[in-house]
């Protein structure tokens, strides 16, 4: 049985193809100010292609994040619930996710069958997300997959507001005006973010090891800071960011298993 999973989300569309609990294709497509339906229908072909499938070979489409714009969706899942799925199914030894997005970041704690048994998010400000990390790349002239690997390379990191996205690009201005580097203007910001994403976990009182998903999870230096935060490593995956996705995948096949059996009934 094949289902798919399309996680609609601020900055991307993630998109997973899932065959018996196997993964047999990942796709990304940036929205980049194009229509929103256009790219979902773009990231699902595309999915798809790389699957050697036909949308009528799959079963069930499960959406999550903004996912009412998939019009042949047949269920819908919430994100915490999604990304719990997906990290245990890429990280099983996971009893807490971190899920970091372009707009906010959350913590979940969950048990060994992905049931969430609490969490917390970030504030509506962004000094804690990717749109806040890219649009300070963005001034640096950095490329956004290069910040992880600069931020490793910080001698001195320089502290940043942790409070408002505004003041801490206020605080990147004046550093670049006194000559800091980048690498340790970078750091200072992932370990800014660390610490709030720390807190969000403590609030939970994780008892196992946490898990990064969403689309910042690729970021070493992040990855780096988050761990230093808690005093011991963190789980990632090279599929991460795409958690969300494969969680709705497999609770849109589990779903549909629930709805074949009444049916047999």
């Amino acid at each position: 049985m094949i289902t798919s999973g399309i996680d609609v989300g601020s900055s991307a569309v993630k998109v997973a193809i899932v065959e018996d609990d196997c993964i047999v294709a990942l796709h990304v497509e940036r929205i980049r100010r194009r229509d929103l339906r256009k790219v979902i229908d773009v990231a699902f072909g595309a999915a798809l292609e790389k699957a050697n499938a036909r949308q009528d070979d799959v079963a069930y489409v499960a959406t999550t994040g903004e996912g009412e714009l998939v019009e042949f969706r047949r269920g819908h899942f919430y994100g915490m619930t999604t990304h719990a799925r997906g990290a245990i199914h890429l990280m099983p030894e996971a009893r807490a996710v971190l899920d970091i997005g372009a707009l906010h970041a959350r913590a979940m704690k969950m048990d060994e069958r992905s049931r969430v048994l609490g969490y917390r998010m970030t504030s509506q400000c962004a000094s804690g997300s990717g749109q806040f990390l890219e649009n300070v790349a963005r001034y640096l002239g950095i490329a956004l997959e290069d910040v992880g690997p600069l931020s490793l390379q910080a001698s001195a990191p320089e502290t940043v507001s942790s409070i408002c996205a505004v003041l801490a690009e206020t605080d990147v201005i004046n550093m670049v005006s006194r000559g800091i580097t980048a690498a340790d203007i970078v750091k200072g910001i992932h370990v800014s973010m660390a610490g709030r994403y720390a807190k969000l976990l403590r609030a939970i009182e994780i008892d196992g090891p946490v898990a990064i998903t969403g689309g910042l999870a690729a970021d070493v230096g992040l990855i780096a800071a988050i761990s230093e935060a808690l005093g011991g490593e963190v789980l990632t995956h090279p599929s991460s960011m795409y958690a969300g996705a494969i969680g709705a995948a497999l609770w849109g096949a589990y779903r549909h298993e629930v709805i074949r059996g009444r049916k047999l009934a």
